[in-house]
């Protein structure tokens, strides 16, 4: 009998051999040809080259292992601004999408504002917002210099001069007498420890020290919302992303801060996702 795998291979039966859903395998198959997916459809029954099919079969395996194909391809879309990754920053998710609509939303267009991104990862959020609005200057901060690396890279490759980075933890990356913010923002590590998700899908493959603060999930989140005062304006907006099961405690963490006009927000999948308040300059009652 022969091999099927000996036997030249289409377009169409590499994805086909994959063992992959299809929107993973045209998104490797395309990355591997350096087309994009409606080459693939356009071009089906085109034959592939053995090394070609190689490649792509390789990375299909580690697909199938959970690799998230963000890091097999080194590059995510968010917001239509295409972003190197690496497994030393978190994928960036649609859910956190929900943040920067928030964050720009009281960010006023064609004025000047300071924005402070904490534990920026790949620079998303920072970015994004540098991009919509060009007159903000943006701080952005991680404790990783691996990440810090990633996200000025990113920076550089979108062109975006309105961003600076920091190193460090929190607020502590910035120096005492930095002045202080229109907005902060944060999509911090908020799940709890022993969560089921830690082991699905992805995550066992992103880093866990931006996933994960251990306990209740909620250290990170409580060090941002009672150490924002001291860096916001009076007015000054804090937004935060938090876990599907922590919307009542971040709001009791914002209110004991002192923010008023709190507000949740739902990502796209309904759920709770997003928690913005404002800072009136005076401490609470």
């Amino acid at each position: 009998m022969t091999d099927p795998g000996s036997q030249p291979s289409t377009v169409r039966g590499a994805l086909a051999r994959s063992g992959l859903v299809p929107v993973d395998a045209h998104v490797l198959l395309a990355h591997v040809l350096g087309v994009d997916r409606a080459w693939l459809i356009a071009h089906a029954t085109d034959p592939l080259p053995r090394e070609k099919t190689d490649a792509f079969l390789a990375l299909a395996e580690r697909r199938r292992a959970g690799v998230p194909v963000a890091y097999l391809v080194g590059k995510r879309e968010f917001r239509g601004l295409a972003f190197a990754v690496t497994p030393a920053v978190l994928v960036p998710r649609s859910e956190t999408e929900t943040l920067v609509d928030v964050a720009l939303e009281r960010l006023a267009g064609g004025r000047d504002a300071r924005v402070l991104d904490l534990g920026t990862g790949s620079g998303a959020i920072a970015l994004a917002i540098a991009h919509e609005r060009a007159r903000a200057r943006v701080f952005a901060t991680d404790v990783s210099p691996a990440a810090l690396d990633i996200a000025r890279g990113n920076a550089a490759s979108l062109g975006l001069a309105n961003v600076e980075f920091h190193g460090g933890n929190w607020y502590a990356a910035l120096p005492e007498d930095a002045p202080p913010f229109d907005l902060i923002a944060a999509n911090p590590p908020y799940v709890a420890s022993g969560d089921p998700h830690l082991a699905l899908g992805d995550l066992p493959h992103e880093p866990a020290v931006a996933l994960s603060p251990g306990g209740d999930g909620l250290d990170a989140l409580r060090v941002i919302v009672a150490g924002a005062p001291s860096r916001l304006k009076p007015g000054g907006t804090l937004v935060v992303e938090h876990g599907h099961d922590q919307a009542d405690d971040v709001r009791a963490l914002f209110e004991a801060a002192g923010f008023v006009d709190i507000v949740s927000r739902r990502d796209l999948a309904g759920i709770p996702r997003v928690m913005a308040g404002r800072w009136t300059g005076a401490p609470p009652a």
